[in-house]
């Protein structure tokens, strides 16, 4: 692939030179228990492949436009969706892009080979040496007079917030148009700025009558609590001791089967099942794990005759990659 230097030669990206337009809700059947599921499909943001990484990435892309970067780095794991979308994302801007990513569990799957064609360079490290691959490469990038700029895996930063608080306004002005109100919304946490933009929505809008739900799909709930909250504190900044409470940030932990990658025969059969009767696709790694976690947790709590809202965050190479195994 080649790449151009300088801020010149960047190239637009029309549809991030815009708000995105709004993903569609769709009402589900009523097989997933007692309650009324909707699903918002974020995955249906007409760039590769779609996804909760495509408004980030638009963010990030806006940011960038005001510099003089020449090559864009960023860390993620083989089945990143945030790489992939990173990665195509600096190949239509004519820039070049450095993925850390760590050895750790290198099995090849789609999205590496999407990464790839991209055009992008992927760097492995062992995992407890990834904080300093990347500042070590920040500084050789430099040091040949480049010009890094540097994305937090899973977009993970104030854009990526600012990201799904637009969403959840976005959400609110359907939720005015078809003249109903969820009272739940559940989405997949991972590395936590979804859940804070969505959060922060909630907050920054008063509304007290409903519940986000971030099902973890790795993280223990110390930890991603904590992450999460960061994020809320950094977006909010001298509103938050105003805005935040504690009861607003639900973040569940109870279905991580095992951890990052990990998930059981229930996570594919409601993979098939929703695939069959609704025609979408989801993954064991992010979406269809938290779909699954959101109707135990909806099951184990009793919870019925409810809106309930599930947002799919993306993911559609992750679903071929489940079929290729077979």
């Amino acid at each position: 692939m080649c790449i151009a230097g300088g801020r010149q030669s960047v190239r637009k990206i029309e549809l991030f030179e815009r708000e995105l337009a709004e993903t569609p809700i769709q009402m589900l059947s009523g097989e997933y228990g007692h309650n009324r599921f909707f699903m918002k499909r974020d995955d249906s943001i007409p760039f590769c492949f779609g996804g909760n990484k495509v408004r980030k990435a638009a963010a990030f892309y806006r940011d960038i436009r005001k510099t003089d970067t020449d090559v864009i780095m960023t860390y993620g794991s083989n089945s990143s969706n945030h790489c992939r979308i990173i990665a195509n994302m600096a190949a239509a801007m004519g820039l070049a892009c450095h993925v850390i990513s760590p050895e750790e569990n290198r099995e090849r799957l789609y999205n590496t080979g999407l990464v790839e064609r991209f055009g992008a360079v992927i760097e492995t490290c062992p995992v407890t040496e990834v904080a300093e691959t990347i500042e070590r490469r920040k500084a050789a990038y430099r040091a040949e007079g480049r010009s890094p700029y540097f994305i937090v895996g899973g977009g993970h930063g104030y854009h990526g917030t600012d990201s799904y608080v637009k969403a959840y306004r976005e959400i609110e002005r359907q939720e005015q148009r078809a003249g109903l109100h969820f009272d739940y919304i559940f989405h997949a946490s991972g590395t936590g700025a979804t859940q804070a933009g969505l959060v922060c929505g909630q907050l920054l809008a008063g509304d007290e009558q409903r519940k986000i739900v971030g099902i973890s799909i790795a993280r223990d709930a110390a930890r991603g609590r904590n992450v999460v909250k960061d994020s809320i504190r950094e977006y909010l900044a001298a509103d938050f001791d105003r805005l935040y409470r504690e009861d607003r940030l639900l973040f569940e932990d109870g279905y991580r089967l095992g951890g990052y990658g990990r998930y059981t025969e229930e996570v594919e059969r409601m993979i098939e099942r929703v695939m069959a009767r609704e025609g979408i696709p989801m993954d064991t790694t992010y979406v269809g794990k938290a779909f699954y976690g959101m109707t135990a947790y909806l099951q184990s709590r009793g919870i019925k005759d409810k809106n309930i809202l599930f947002i799919h965050t993306g993911g559609a190479p992750l679903y071929f990659d489940r079929l290729a195994k077979e």
